[in-house]
């Protein structure tokens, strides 16, 4: 069984990479957010024309489910990058987001009635 990275050692290996090429001068945060864009973009153009039955089974081929894999890869990297500029965890970011929507959003019936 494959060990999954751990997030603090692929933001690490990003900047090494990006250090080792010189680019971070390249890599401030409008550069990275727009680079995340155009990521995600990609990804959403996969699924474009599909009705909601076929994008769920877009995993199904081995080219398509490569692409969108490849995809997911390139945005994660870009945000990673993006919150390692910033100076943002964003494990912590993504907990405290969640933590506000469970208290904007409570399960129905359990919140209070007005």
């Amino acid at each position: 069984m494959t060990e999954h990275p751990d997030l603090a050692g692929l933001q690490r290996r990003l900047a090494e990479f990006a250090a080792a090429r010189d680019w971070q001068p390249y890599h401030t945060p409008k550069n990275l957010a727009s680079a995340l864009s155009v990521e995600a973009a990609e990804l959403v153009e996969i699924f474009q024309w599909l009705t909601p039955e076929q994008s769920a089974r877009v995993m199904d081929d081995p080219g398509t489910a490569h692409r969108v894999t490849d995809e997911v890869a390139d945005v994660l990297a870009y945000l990673l990058q993006f919150c390692e500029v910033l100076g943002i965890d964003p494990l912590a970011a993504l907990a405290a987001k969640i933590e506000r929507n469970e208290g904007r959003f409570p399960v129905p019936g359990t919140g209070d009635v007005p």
